[in-house]
């Protein structure tokens, strides 16, 4: 796999992404035409090199969780951005998929 090439297909689908909404690993790697490639997509955004640009935080696990190990701040941080941007998070602390899912 030519990873520059597919880390910019995978900052060209979250970058749109639009605010109060999330996209799973999986939902990006299926938009870059590699459904296979989820683990590959969490590189692709622990490396982001425009994390103003870039919404990262904007991905999340399937099951709402946020990223253990989110590159810029945290789990802490990544919550507080999506929060900020109106993402609600249901009393397990998990995203509310059903209302902030985005796309398909």
């Amino acid at each position: 796999m030519n990873n520059a090439g597919f880390f910019q297909q995978v900052y060209e689908v979250v970058k749109q992404i639009p605010p109060g909404f999330v996209a799973t690993y999986g939902q990006v790697a299926r938009l870059t035409g590699r459904p296979r490639a989820a683990r590959y997509v969490g590189y692709a955004l622990h490396s982001n090199p425009a994390p103003g640009i870039i919404p990262c935080h904007r991905v999340v696990f399937k099951d709402g969780s946020l990223a253990p190990g989110f590159a810029f701040g945290g789990p802490d941080e990544q919550r507080r951005r999506l929060e900020d941007e109106g993402v609600s998070f249901t009393a397990a602390g998990k995203v509310n998929m059903k209302l902030c899912s985005w796309g398909d």
